[in-house]
């Protein structure tokens, strides 16, 4: 992502905290928020997408955390972001627009003119969807590969694909060619509530996964390779 003053950097954190804190009666509530997000979605995804425009977009607005290509960061748990569902990156830049995900840094991203639009988000998208995942991920032990393959192809895999390539319908996100570590932070994030707008069910069931069945499932995942999802509409330029 593109350099942050220090001075405005702490300013926007603690007002994306009042913010956040505000999400209750009397405040911003989550609902709001969530049909904030639930309609800048659907205008998004109903645009025509320009990835070059995205592709330009992104160099300068989000490289330097997620990488020239997209490919994220292991060391900083940084995700990666080439390959992933058009439909999906976008509800995710809603999300964090309407505060629907935490994170001052990414708070602070969207914030930026450039990044506030539908339009912005859905060039940007097209961009990372058709952007070509990176041949290597960060991977596991190893260990328990066995029991993240069983876990999940019996409790993942109707919702995620037997390839793990997810689901642009139902904004469900392509799993493969990620991180580990940062698999691993974000299924304990989840089953701890740390992230709004998900379903229900998905945070019961990830409050079941002892430690070893994240690390399993993640390490699992973290060695699947695969291409791209759907691109959405493209104008091509």
């Amino acid at each position: 992502m593109s350099a942050i003053n220090p001075t405005l950097a702490v300013r926007w954190g603690a007002l994306a905290a009042l913010a956040l804190a505000q999400m209750s009666p009397g405040g911003l509530r989550p609902a709001t928020a969530q049909d904030s997000a639930d309609r800048a979605t659907r205008s998004a995804l109903a645009l025509t997408a320009h990835p070059a425009r995205g592709a330009a977009e992104f160099g300068r607005l989000c490289s330097r955390c997620h990488g020239a290509r997209g490919q994220g960061d292991a060391v900083r748990v940084i995700p990666e972001l080439a390959g992933q569902r058009v439909s999906y990156l976008v509800r995710q830049l809603a999300n964090f627009h309407a505060g629907q995900r935490e994170s001052v840094r990414m708070h602070l991203v969207v914030s930026q003119a450039e990044l506030r639009s539908p339009q912005d988000w859905a060039d940007i998208a097209a961009y990372l969807s058709a952007a070509e995942p990176p041949p290597a991920t960060q991977t596991g032990s190893g260990a328990d590969v066995a029991l993240g393959r069983g876990i999940f192809h019996e409790q993942c895999a109707s919702c995620h694909r037997s390839d793990a390539r997810g689901d642009d319908d139902g904004f469900v996100p392509s799993l493969r060619n990620q991180h580990y570590y940062y698999l691993v932070k974000q299924m304990r994030r989840l089953a701890v509530g740390e992230r709004h707008n998900v379903d229900e069910n998905l945070v019961r069931f990830l409050r079941s996964f002892d430690a070893r069945d994240v690390a399993a499932v993640a390490d699992y995942l973290s060695r699947l390779r695969g291409p791209g999802g759907r691109h959405g509409r493209g104008a091509g330029s």
